[in-house]
Formats: C-alpha cells, sequence, structure tokens
C-alpha cells in the first residue's frame, strides 16, 4: 500500500524537528492568530496573514470542488484499531463508498482513518482534510485526495460546504465541536436538508438526555431542534437515514 501524497509534507517535518530541537513547541498558525497583539505588531503582520487565510479558503476551493455527493465522518483520532468504533467506521465508509459518496474526515488516525480506509475498500474517493497542531497528527495512509489546513476555521468550511451530511461517531471535544456547529448552521437556516446520524445510541445517550431533560425543559431549545439528528447502531441505516433526510439539488 502506497501512503497518500501530503503537500508541504517535507515542511510540516522540518517544523516539527525545530521545535524539538529548541526545546519548545512553536505556535500553530490559528494560535498566533486568535493572539491579540498591540497596534504594532498587528499592522506589521496580521494584514499579511489575512492573504495567507485567502490562499488557504482558495486552495482548499480548488481541491474540494470537484469531489462529487460527499459526507464528512467525524470521531476520534484516539480510536484504536481493535476497538469496534473502528470497525464500525470503516464498515460505514465501505458503505457510503458503494451508494456512491465519496468520504471527507479530519485525514487523521483512528477513526478518521477508519472512514477513509473503509471508502477506498469500497472504491471510493477518500478525502482528508488534515490540520496543523502544537503535536502534529499525519495525514492517514489511506487518503486520496489530501488538504492540509492551518485555520481551523478554513477547514470547518470545507466540511460542510463539501458535504451532503455529517455521521457522527464517538469522539471528543473536537468531534462535539462539529456537531454543535453543524446543529447551529441548520437550526439558524444557514445551511438546508442537511442529515446528521449520530453514531452509538449508548455513547451519546448522556448528551442526548440532557438536552431533552435540561435545554428543552427550560426552553433553550425546541422539539423540533432535536429532531436535527438521528441516532443509530446500524452502518447500514446510517446510509438510509442520509438519502431519506438530504433533498438532492440544494446549494450547499
Amino acid at each position: 500500500m502506497t501512503p497518500a501524497p501530503r503537500r508541504a509534507g517535507r515542511m510540516w517535518v522540518t517544523q516539527r524537528a525545530a521545535r524539538i530541537l529548541e526545546g519548545h513547541p512553536a505556535a500553530t498558525e490559528d494560535e498566533k492568530f486568535l493572539e491579540r497583539q498591540p497596534p504594532e505588531p498587528f499592522l506589521a503582520s496580521d494584514p499579511w496573514r489575512a492573504l495567507r487565510i485567502l490562499s488557504e479558503f482558495v486552495e482548499g476551493f480548488d481541491a474540494m470542488a470537484r469531489v462529487g455527493p460527499a459526507v464528512t465522518v467525524f470521531g476520534s483520532a484516539r480510536t484504536r484499531t481493535d476497538d469496534p468504533i473502528y470497525e464500525q467506521a470503516r464498515a460505514i465508509g465501505r458503505l457510503l463508498a458503494e451508494a456512491g459518496y465519496a468520504v471527507i474526515t479530519g485525514g487523521g488516525p483512528g477513526t478518521m482513518e477508519a472512514a477513509n480506509r473503509g471508502c477506498r475498500e469500497g472504491g471510493g474517493l477518500s478525502v482528508g482534510c488534515n490540520i496543523e497542531l502544537p503535536h502534529e497528527q499525519g495525514m492517514n495512509p489511506y487518503v486520496d485526495l489530501g488538504v492540509e489546513f492551518r485555520y481551523f476555521f478554513a477547514r470547518k468550511v470545507m466540511f460542510v460546504k463539501y458535504a451532503d451530511g455529517f455521521v457522527i461517531l464517538p469522539g471528543g471535544f473536537g468531534t462535539l465541536d462539529e456537531l454543535f456547529e453543524a446543529l447551529t448552521l441548520i437550526q439558524t437556516g444557514k445551511v438546508r436538508h442537511f442529515p446528521i446520524v449520530l453514531v452509538g445510541t449508548a455513547y451519546w445517550a448522556g448528551l442526548v438526555g440532557w438536552l431533552r431533560e435540561t435545554l428543552l425543559a427550560r426552553g433553550m431549545v425546541t422539539s423540533t431542534d432535536l429532531d436535527l439528528f438521528h441516532l443509530t447502531d446500524d452502518p447500514a441505516e446510517v446510509i438510509d437515514l442520509l438519502r431519506a433526510n438530504h433533498v438532492e439539488g440544494d446549494a450547499r
């Protein structure tokens, strides 16, 4: 098996080596961008950083524009290959490919790797949108089309813009972040007919219970808001739910 090509892969290795040799982690681009600075450094750096951000969007749009029907799959980078969740994600990736979808993930290990792996095994286009982190994650070897990002917000746009739905497996803060961002976009009408499928009823039961017993009970959300996502444990049902809740031809 030949590892997927990586854009600027050598640069990543060099940066990581420099961090180790210098004895301290260098700040990521997101960290530098979000940190408040006095006027002089701002005038010297942030306007130019805006061009870098623009180039990241342009490169992402150029790489993703021809992907076709796709589903973004989220889940933990910490999922081990012997975890049942890994095999579940792999099965979902394969079924998505067989159903005619490309699979988009964060490009890293764990659940992301499993979904990309299943997609490749099913003959589909396996896409990875990787991110610069203080402890860098490499692109997994099952990615056919890999795009590297410095900024989380640019990467998030790609996850939504080029997907026809989300499949969300058990994960941590990053997975929850993507889940609630998607729910907010749907709730506010920024995206329409965008199905979200949560895989792992036992894993998500506590969160769903809290949404009903606390948020709904206090009027923070409506019962309709809680219908914006679907739960299942069956990889085959994931495909059925995506198809049933997606309207073909809608602008993304």
